[in-house]
């Protein structure tokens, strides 16, 4: 892989126009018969039709099919606070990811709002545009707020996936770390460092897979998050102990599994040496996670350790659930994402990884090794499979938990369906393939 440097991604993204994106016609335009029928006097009937009903904008418009990707630019990667403008790039990427993985459209809304409640009236005066809506890189606490009241007001469903796309993800290479190591949900004890949205949301669904309350300890800035400590947030009250810790070290001695959300170099050899028999390491600080991988690896051989980087085995990425969630949402007309679509994704996910790996993958990815085990818990990113299996199962759990407008019965003609809009997945792994001279 090419070490990626400035140069290099400032032309990527301004050659050969600039951006990553671009709007195209999905109708024809060549006569003026096709312009009357796209615009004046054609156009009038489809409005007609949804003044009569506004649903049949699914059918007359692209609404069904386009998701906006909303920022304040407030906590955009690991570059803090840098504005709505400056956060353009991450949003046209995100677009870039939804198109290339899910077939969905997307326009990235950058909006120069940090007041939330300001914040949401501008999301939700805009919100019948769109199919669904995919909140990124808002500060928390404000996250919070924001997402709640966007759930509450808007009828489509609206997730900020720096919370729930991290969540579903790291909870299926949880569910797959934890059957190699031999550990059940309702036993492991369980530290997490960080106390941010990603932290909080991840946490939130562990506990639905079964991780008791009671075997959590979560860490700030300031140590172990205490019931003996003052002035804690309603979020930090949510999660504070009992148990007589401090600090990170004295909370990881004989636990189970670390979840790291936090700032680089905070975890050290020792401290894994301490926890448990066959531990589980998730070290997701962006982009140097809280220990590097060679000392992690070296610190001892029972561990499953996971990072959020590609040049390390076990990429914990959102890139493994967002497309397919919203896939999924906007198929069946789902109301909102709830938790039963958000643990039926990660269920989906870990059981795709213990699936055997296509020797496509295998040749793309230069790894002939590859196989479901401590270095292989998540699938690959360019898995074709991810849409056909990751989907349906979340169109299902959204038909059972009664929150699909549109239910989809029939999953195996759904999933075949599917199948045709991952022709651009084939094509990037041909390329691939051929640029690493295995075609």
């Amino acid at each position: 892989m090419t070490k990626i440097n400035r140069k290099l991604a400032l032309d990527y993204h301004q050659y050969p126009q600039p951006g990553k994106t671009e709007i195209v016609p999905t109708k024809p335009y060549r006569s003026p018969e096709d312009l009357s029928l796209a615009y004046s006097p054609g156009v009038a009937y489809p409005c007609e039709e949804i003044k009569k009903n506004p649903d049949a904008s699914y059918l007359y418009t692209g609404r069904g099919n386009l998701v906006a990707v909303i920022s304040n630019g407030t906590a955009v990667l690991g570059l803090g606070n840098i504005g709505p403008v400056a956060s353009k790039p991450v949003m046209e990427g995100k677009a870039l990811l939804f198109k290339v993985f899910a077939g969905l459209d997307c326009f990235d809304i950058e909006v120069d709002e940090n007041d939330p409640i300001k914040f949401v009236d501008h999301v939700r005066a805009i919100s019948c545009s769109f199919g669904g809506i995919n909140l990124e890189d808002i500060k928390a606490p404000e996250c919070f707020e924001i997402e709640r009241r966007l759930k509450e007001q808007c009828d489509i469903p609206v997730m900020h996936d720096d919370q729930h796309g991290t969540a579903v993800v790291s909870a299926a290479a949880l569910i797959n770390s934890l059957r190699i190591q031999n550990k059940n949900f309702d036993s492991v004890r369980l530290v997490v460092n960080g106390a941010g949205a990603a932290a909080v949301a991840c946490t939130r669904l562990y506990m639905s897979l079964g991780v008791r309350k009671e075997n959590i300890v979560m860490c700030d800035s300031k140590g172990v998050i205490s019931t003996r400590r003052d002035n804690l947030s309603d979020i930090k009250r949510e999660f504070a102990t009992d148990l007589p810790y401090e600090t990170l070290a004295e909370a990881l001695v004989g636990a189970d599994v670390f979840l790291g959300l936090s700032v680089a170099n905070v975890l050290t050899p020792d401290m894994i040496r301490s926890m448990a028999p066959r531990p589980v390491v998730f070290a997701l600080a962006n982009p140097d996670p809280e220990i590097d991988y060679e000392s992690a690896m070296a610190s001892r051989r029972d561990l499953v350790f996971a990072t959020g980087r590609s040049d390390y085995p076990n990429q914990i990425n959102n890139v493994l659930g967002f497309p397919y969630i919203f896939r999924a949402a906007l198929d069946c007309r789902a109301t909102e994402i709830n938790e039963a679509m958000k643990l039926a994704a990660a269920h989906a996910i870990a059981a795709l990884a213990r699936q055997p790996v296509p020797d496509s993958l295998r040749r793309a990815y230069h790894d002939h090794s590859l196989a479901y085990g401590a270095g292989y818990v998540l699938p690959k990113p360019f898995d074709k499979r991810l849409l056909t299996e990751v989907a349906p199962s979340i169109v299902k759990a959204a038909c059972d938990s009664g929150v699909a407008r549109q239910p989809i019965l029939d999953l195996h003609q759904y999933a075949l369906h599917l199948s045709t809009l991952i022709q651009s997945n084939d094509a990037y792994i041909t390329d691939l393939l051929r640029n690493l001279g295995a075609a």
